[in-house]
């Protein structure tokens, strides 16, 4: 794939510092105008980013995926989650496929990243996460089908 100098830049500078956080990467993926990949950290919590050539932005995503059975159980909590995502600054998408999903994003400029901009939105975005998986929990006990 031919990048221009900074989609390069911008790929070498974004995985160095998701290093430098303690991140492992996947395998990324390379496309015509775009870059992606995956991170964890001690394989509690695994999530994607992208970088577009025409983007000023680099986007994290976290997708929760649902069986078509628990739309109901979502539905009755999103307004509880969109909350959640507007608290911590992040974005939603909502897509139904097979199966239900709902993707949380935050994105960084490039003009301001630096270990501590990046360090500061996964921390936002994490607790982001962490808050909607408390909403959605679902125990065994009390629960209908």
């Amino acid at each position: 794939m031919k990048y221009t100098k900074l989609m390069k830049e911008r790929i070498r500078r974004v995985n160095v510092i998701f290093k430098e956080l303690g991140y492992e990467l996947g395998e990324g993926e390379m496309t015509e105008n775009t870059y992606t990949s995956s991170f964890d950290k001690d394989s509690e919590f695994r999530g994607g980013f992208f970088i577009d050539d025409e983007s000023k932005f680099l986007e994290i995503a976290f997708t929760f995926a649902f069986s078509p059975r628990l739309v109901t159980f979502i539905q009755e909590r999103l307004e509880e989650m969109l909350k959640i995502c507007y608290e911590y600054g992040c974005y939603m998408n909502i897509q139904k496929f097979d199966d239900f999903n709902f993707s949380v994003f935050s994105k960084v400029y490039f003009a301001g990243l630096n270990y501590y901009s990046l360090k500061e939105t996964l921390k936002d975005f994490l607790f982001c996460i962490d808050d909607i998986k408390e909403i959605i929990e679902i125990n065994s006990e009390g629960q209908e089908d």
